[in-house]
């Protein structure tokens, strides 16, 4: 009897140091396009998304995070590889930095953790910008499941041409489907499909969403969250702009994004507001699906949950709809981690970057570390909420343009060498710009110690939406723009 409970006290002991062992897995959820209108972050006082503040509550939230780029293709390029877009040259929506010589090698952060943690790597949907990173000979992730968009579509465009024209992507509102056959929901019927199979090795599931992306479709169950009237209005100051240098008006020159006159000339604000709103409440009931489904698996207690937007979108907010901006409006983004080696029930306020997702994951996962990121781990502020943070929150957009936030300010430094400042306590809207009152001297100085010191010039194939400027002449998508000449749009 004594041998039988000794072999089995061991087997148990064997047991428990096995279960210690196993490695955390990761459960990487990505949101295209989602600002801070988001429950735990206070964006909007109305946003409903319960399943996206539950993780909040299980973890470490960020209320003061923000991307390195506003624009898709250099954000995710800068958090998957750790490194600002200033650092790589990748400003634009091309190129893949895998087609440019002297990126083409880069270790991205599935490829570490395969390589030194042995982590089996799966994907579906928009991690990478467009079909980056899916390839079938590529080598980013070991599976790859089903792309995303804004499917399915309407036969024709709900909201017709606007001041940019036809521009597909330009559209939104109501729209009668089913939620089972947006394209959202099927991956993320695939990573649940994943999840139940209970994979035996330790596994990297990058989920990345569409929506609220445009076109902002979505069924009416999700518009009846938010009423129909202007009490849904995000607060705006009307010529908000008046004080901001003209280059700010550069970042968007000939995009496709609408100014905030032609909303109202159009009666389509309170719908883009409504509609982006119901998308966002839409993928947080996709994100809670996910949650469910780790908990139904058992596979919660032993995963690191990380959630992220690649960066923010304005609704009207500075005169425009849409990104392409270093405002807070364009940068700022939720960020969660949650599970082990995370203090539960924190929010930060903190400046964090996404590229300091990378660190922070080796450091959580207890892997060698990665040298030469231009990130710092966020587990300090992890495990306590309150520990300081030095450095600012950085954000670059085409070359040389950079935000800088701190706790307290942004600042922001255009390539022409024009300014703004804005003291977030007093005016967290960003509504007065403080650059040119000489008290506010020493907090700007102490803020541009942190620019960049490396401004590298536009990778080779950056073929559009790249802005340039150089000897006091304006370059934007190959063609020159004089400071007289109209802004698209506006004049």
């Amino acid at each position: 009897m004594r041998f039988s409970l000794g072999l089995l006290a061991g087997l148990v002991f064997s047991i428990a140091a096995h279960a210690a062992e196993k490695k955390p897995n990761v459960l990487f959820i990505a949101i295209d396009d989602q600002n801070d209108w988001i429950g735990y972050i206070g964006g909007h006082p109305m946003v409903k998304t319960p399943h996206i503040d539950r993780l909040a509550k299980r973890g470490t939230a960020f209320t003061n995070a923000h991307c390195q780029a506003p624009l898709c293709n250099p954000s995710r390029t800068s958090l998957m590889t750790g490194l600002r877009p200033s650092t790589t040259g990748i400003y634009g929506l091309s190129p893949w930095f895998r087609n440019v010589p002297e990126l083409k090698d880069l270790v991205t952060l599935p490829q570490y953790l395969r390589k030194h943690g042995g982590y089996k790597t799966y994907t579906t949907g928009k991690i990478y910008h467009g079909r980056y990173g899916r390839e079938k000979n590529g080598s980013e992730f070991d599976v790859v499941g089903p792309a995303t968009s804004g499917a399915p579509y309407p036969p024709k465009k709900l909201i017709g041409p606007t001041q940019f024209g036809n521009h597909k992507l330009m559209d939104w509102g109501v729209f009668d489907h089913k939620d089972e056959d947006k394209a959202d929901w099927n991956i993320a019927s695939w990573a649940v499909e994943q999840l139940d199979s209970k994979p035996k090795e330790p596994f990297f599931m990058s989920v990345g969403f569409f929506l609220p992306h445009v076109p902002c479709y979505a069924t009416q169950k999700w518009f009846d969250l938010y009423p129909d009237n202007d009490t849904v209005l995000p607060k705006i100051l009307r010529n908000d702009r008046a004080d901001t240098p003209r280059f700010s008006w550069y970042m968007h020159w000939y995009l496709p994004e609408v100014r905030h006159k032609w909303l109202e000339d159009n009666n389509q604000w309170r719908n883009l507001v409504r509609s982006y709103l119901a998308c966002t409440s839409f993928i947080d009931s996709q994100v809670g699906r996910l949650l469910d489904e780790l908990k139904r698996n058992g596979l919660d207690e032993n995963t690191v949950i990380v959630l992220w937007s690649d960066h923010g979108w304005h609704l009207g907010e500075k005169a425009i709809t849409g990104k392409n901006t270093l405002w807070d409006d364009g940068t700022r983004v939720p960020l969660i981690f949650a599970g082990p080696g995370v203090k539960p029930g924190q929010v930060c306020t903190q400046p964090a970057e996404l590229l300091d997702i990378y660190p922070t994951l080796t450091g959580l996962l207890d892997l060698p570390e990665k040298k030469g990121l231009d990130g710092r781990s966020l587990i300090p502020q992890l495990q306590d909420a309150k520990a300081k943070r030095r450095h600012p929150a950085i954000t670059t957009h085409n070359h040389d343009n950079h935000g800088v936030r701190s706790e307290n300010w942004r600042y922001i430094q255009y390539a022409d060498g024009s300014e703004e400042l804005y003291d977030i306590r007093k005016d967290p809207n960003e509504w007065t710009n403080l650059a040119s009152d000489p008290k506010f001297a020493k907090v700007i100085a102490s803020h541009k110690q942190f620019l960049p010191k490396i401004n590298r010039k536009p990778a080779s194939g950056s073929k559009h939406r790249i802005l340039l400027y150089d000897n006091g002449k304006v370059n934007w998508q190959g063609e020159q723009v004089k400071p007289t000449d109209p802004i698209p749009g506006l004049d």
